[in-house]
């Protein structure tokens, strides 16, 4: 499958590289402490992001859990207002179970997660909502999450 030039049969094959860049883009610091952990999940990834009985059930708690596809909402009365034939269309991510996208990544953290044999997920947020939706994901999973 192809899109914007990027041929996704061998995309990952490709990318990231084993330094962790997509290209000249990528990268990044992580304390000595975490390097085991993220070699652990980084291998992990590679191995499930490929197999389709992860994708479907991805999809499945996304449709069922989540609420997704979010609908696309015509805007009509500011269409209206604004005239000269414009239509304006946003779509519904305030719909999502607990109010937000960041609940796109949580699923498949968690689900990551759960496949690895981990018991619990460790959070860190700065706005709040991606805590929230860790926490809502962990409580579906049964694991014990916590949130800095």
């Amino acid at each position: 499958m192809k899109l914007n030039n990027v041929d996704f049969d061998t995309y990952f094959k490709n990318y990231p590289t084993n330094d962790g860049y997509f290209g000249k883009y990528g990268g990044a610091y992580i304390p000595d402490e975490l390097k085991e952990a993220m070699v652990e999940i980084r291998d992990a990834y590679q191995t499930i992001c490929k197999s389709s009985k992860f994708i479907s059930e991805l999809r499945r708690i996304r449709k069922e859990f989540q609420g997704r596809p979010t609908p696309v909402s015509h805007l009509d009365r500011l269409s209206q207002s604004l005239g000269n034939g414009v239509q304006l269309y946003v779509k519904r991510e305030d719909l999502n179970h607990t109010g937000a996208h960041k609940i796109n990544n949580a699923l498949g953290q968690a689900l990551l997660v759960k496949r690895m044999g981990k018991t619990r997920v460790i959070a860190e947020t700065g706005a709040g909502q991606h805590g929230v939706a860790t926490a809502t994901v962990c409580a579906l999973m049964n694991m014990q999450c916590i949130v800095y």
